[in-house]
């Protein structure tokens, strides 16, 4: 052991170097941007046209109605999957156009 003291696991390194990011926020959202298609899966993520944010509301633009309708209905899993893997309830809400 260097120094006298036990090294830091990576996550705890993470996490306290995204507690002094100033701006934490729009990292978060960035991290919601990439984490997206991981979390919708491969189906709709080749679907989604566009995923964008509007202050905490996430907008996602698909390729057909039926697949609005799929994610519209799964709009509130996904927002809480998302929010979970970014350790924060950075989307509130997850509104669908085609």
């Amino acid at each position: 052991m260097a120094f006298g003291r036990k090294p830091k696991a990576m996550n705890e390194l993470l996490n306290e170097f995204m507690k002094k990011v100033p701006q934490q926020a729009e990292l978060k959202r960035g991290m919601v941007l990439h984490l997206y298609p991981e979390v919708v899966g491969e189906q709709i993520a080749a679907a989604t046209t566009q995923v964008r944010f509007e202050q905490s509301k996430l907008i996602v633009t698909v390729n057909s109605d039926a697949w609005r309708f799929e994610l519209h209905a799964n709009r509130f899993s996904i927002a809480k999957k998302l929010n979970e893997k970014v350790g924060s309830k950075v989307v509130k809400e997850i509104i669908v156009r085609t």
